[in-house]
């Protein structure tokens, strides 16, 4: 099942099993870093999930309806309700299959790993991975200034950091080839240290012994930005 809802028109999501977003990485790459949604609606839609900031300020990462922003200074802060957001996605996890990974992997053949679990490929899929890790790497774009830039010059600018032996957990989702430019097809991961204190987008990493769960997530909503036609 597939919405998208034009902005000002209500509509309520009864299924749990629903990857709400707002806006699309099409409108991302074009520089549309402002959005209206606050984090307060955001909530509503669930409890986990990726996305950034108004200004592509930092990594949003959120867990057990907890949400934080890792800035460009590594530090992972508390989301306030109030903050807006130019593009989220979220859902309500809920587990439909959980396995040990006892392999070592890294970001590649974790890729592979999971394709080996799903049992199809045209769905979304919420995706937690849980425990130590002998290497992270991350990054976070610093907040842009107006006038943007296109995302492909903003992320030149990104900040990386790198983790040894350290827990933690990653979130985010697997998309269908067919959403590229909607969405990112393929894997896109947050993480965040045990502690809550730092993070980033995940770029590489080497695991062994963490604990996967997956959320077969069937549905789709898209609420469209405001500022959509500024990418027309």
């Amino acid at each position: 099942f597939f919405s998208i809802a034009i902005p000002g028109c209500s509509y309520f999501l009864q299924d749990r099993d629903v990857l709400f977003q707002t806006s699309n990485m099409s409108a991302i790459f074009a520089g549309v870093y402002d959005g209206e949604m606050t984090y307060k609606e955001l909530r509503q839609h669930g409890d986990f999930g990726i996305g950034t900031f108004n200004g592509i300020d930092g990594e949003l990462f959120g867990l057990d309806g907890k949400f934080y922003q890792v800035k460009a200074d590594g530090i992972a802060y508390p989301v306030r309700d109030s903050m807006k957001t130019p593009f989220a996605v979220v859902t309500f996890f809920e587990p439909d299959k959980s396995i040990l990974l006892d392999k070592a992997s890294d970001y590649n053949e974790l890729q592979g790993n999971l394709d080996n679990l799903l049992p199809a490929k045209d769905i979304f899929y919420a995706i937690k991975i849980e425990g130590p890790f002998k290497y992270i790497k991350t990054r976070s774009i610093p907040k842009q200034n107006k006038p943007y830039l296109p995302f492909d010059e903003a992320v030149k600018t990104q900040i990386t950091f790198e983790f040894h032996n350290v827990e933690g957990t990653m979130v985010g989702f697997r998309c269908p080839s067919y959403m590229e430019g909607i969405n990112i097809a393929g894997y896109h991961l947050h993480f965040i240290t045990k502690d809550r204190k730092t993070g980033g987008h995940l770029l590489e990493c080497q695991m062994e012994n963490v604990k996967i769960e997956i959320d077969y997530t069937p549905e789709f909503h898209m609420v469209l930005p405001e500022s959509a036609k500024s990418v027309e």
